[in-house]
């Protein structure tokens, strides 16, 4: 059974850094392609970072590119977002997502960024609130 597990939120002042961490069972890490949505009250839900564990390959939206990291931890099967210099636009609830075979999934940022139904499993999600 797939498992995502997200931690890591909280209430960070602008120009402040938090990591989130998703913690992932239930399914073969390598070959994998896992991503990070966000989704802020009366918005629709975008995503903010994806990867694909079997290259290390990455995408950014635009938004986050330059502040956020994405990055795998394969020996503990855990996904993390590090985030600095947030802003008040960064406040969403984040949730981390997995294809689990998902070459087919990396394939297409190629052409189109990716996109919540590329993605099967969802976490539950974890807060993160930048204000002053």
């Amino acid at each position: 059974q797939v498992q995502l597990v997200e931690s890591g939120g909280g209430t960070v002042q602008p120009g402040g850094s938090l990591k989130l961490s998703c913690a992932a069972s239930g399914f073969s890490f390598n070959g994998a392609s896992m991503a990070w949505f966000r989704q802020a009250p009366g918005k629709q839900r975008e995503v903010v970072a994806a990867i694909y564990i079997g290259s290390a390959r990455t995408f950014y939206s635009d938004s986050v590119k330059g502040r956020f990291i994405i990055s795998q931890d394969n020996a503990k099967t855990t996904l993390h977002l590090q985030m600095n210099n947030l802003k008040p636009d960064d406040t969403a609830q984040y949730c981390c997502a997995v294809e689990v075979d998902g070459m087919d999934t990396c394939a297409a940022w190629n052409f189109r960024p990716p996109k919540s139904a590329d993605f099967h499993y969802w976490g539950q999600g974890t807060q993160v609130t930048v204000s002053s």
